[in-house]
């Protein structure tokens, strides 16, 4: 019995695996489609702690069960944060364009689609678009229970355009 149930998902397995993978749609940048967000823009995010266009799509709001708090932002071309840190922390999963992320005292790292960034607990950083591209990504912040953010300074131009 055991062996006919096996036998039989190994050929479920060779029969239907392969026809998937036939059939299943092609990623955007295989095809040469521009690819649809993923999530939509959501509200404009508030203008003090952001320098451009930044919006932000809520997905998971805080609550004592999962102590976190998550959201898609997307920056317009040019648009970033201002410094600021996390008290936990925070996660960054890029899911579409180009960007920028950088800790105070070192480089600015390039982003782009698939990357992810873990910010560290009370590591001071910013994060946003590329001058010629607008950048998406998921913010997850865990832990807030010991807070979400604290706002600093706007990043000057001459930061944002230090990128080598």
């Amino acid at each position: 019995m055991k062996r006919l149930a096996l036998v039989t998902a190994t050929l479920v397995v060779g029969i239907i695996l392969p026809n998937y993978a036939q059939t299943s749609p092609q990623p955007a940048a295989q095809t040469g489609a521009v690819p649809t967000p993923v999530f939509p823009k959501g509200e404009r995010a508030p203008a003090q702690n952001f320098t451009g266009e930044v919006y932000v799509y809520p997905l998971v709001k805080d609550e004592p069960t999962f102590n976190c708090v998550s959201s898609s932002v997307t920056f317009t071309p040019g648009a970033r944060s201002n410094w600021h840190t996390h008290p936990a922390g925070q996660i960054l999963m890029v899911t579409d364009g180009v960007g920028y992320y950088q800790e105070k005292g070192q480089p600015i790292r390039l982003l782009r689609r698939g990357d992810v960034v873990k910010a560290q607990p009370g590591v001071e950083h910013w994060h946003g678009a590329s001058p010629q591209q607008a950048l998406s990504h998921i913010a997850l912040n865990v832990n807030t229970e010991k807070g979400v953010v604290s706002w600093g300074r706007a990043v000057t131009d001459q930061e944002y355009n230090s990128y080598k």
